[in-house]
């Protein structure tokens, strides 16, 4: 029975980050990123989705010490076109979202930027034809 495959998994769709700056954070996802507050069952914890997916927040403890480097690299949020990453693009700069790195056009035929929330952790906005649905 171990060696018998499950059934295939349906991608991930859930994220949990410890953060410092919650409520900066619940502003960036929910306001900028247009996420929906789903669920905050106290002041310390808050879950939002943008309909299929689910990212929760979690206030990080008063000792909480971010190291060197992070252990997550980015989260992604995926767009449907190269034109709408660019679209988001200019309205990270104009909303002054730190970007982390500019437009770029992949050679897979992807197309993305980084930018960083509130807390520091790096958001990917990108368009990767496989998933994106076109």
């Amino acid at each position: 029975m171990a060696d018998q495959i499950p059934p295939k998994q349906l991608g991930m769709r859930h994220l949990a980050l410890r953060v410092v700056a919650l409520e900066d954070c619940v502003a960036f996802y929910r306001d900028l990123l247009g996420m929906t507050v789903e669920w905050q069952p106290d002041a310390d914890n808050v879950y939002l989705t943008s309909g299929n997916d689910n990212l929760a927040l979690h206030r990080a403890p008063e000792d909480f010490i971010r190291g060197k480097h992070q252990a997550l690299d980015h989260l992604g949020f995926i767009l449907d076109s190269p034109e709408t990453v660019k679209q988001w693009y200019d309205f990270m700069l104009a909303h002054d979202v730190s970007i982390k790195s500019e437009l770029k056009a992949h050679r897979d035929g992807a197309h993305s930027f980084y930018c960083l929330d509130p807390d520091g952790n790096g958001v990917q906005m990108i368009y990767h034809p496989p998933i994106s649905g076109v």
